[in-house]
């Protein structure tokens, strides 16, 4: 049971981490959350033993998705600014 403890904890975490994820109305915010539900999956796949999917899941879960998601916001951002100011030309 005690063995356990760690597994439950790191999927609690995922659970947590995915639920604010979702319910944050906020693209960077969202990314951030993104970012942190990727660290807790890679926690709860080294727990179970598979490094190598830690590993890979640290890679795009916790950096390139998130990374992407902000890069995304920015552009849109950027897109919706610009034309906001052709309008008032």
């Amino acid at each position: 049971m005690a063995d356990d403890l760690p597994l439950l904890l790191g999927l609690l975490l995922v659970a947590a981490a995915g639920t604010a994820t979702v319910l944050v109305r906020d693209p960077v915010r969202q990314s951030f959350l993104l970012s942190l539900l990727g660290l807790a999956l890679a926690l709860v796949f080294l727990l179970l033993q598979a490094p190598d999917v830690a590993l890979s899941q640290l890679a795009v879960g916790s950096a390139l998705t998130p990374l992407m998601v902000l890069l995304s916001v920015r552009k849109v951002r950027r897109k919706a600014r610009s034309e906001r100011r052709e309008e008032h030309e």
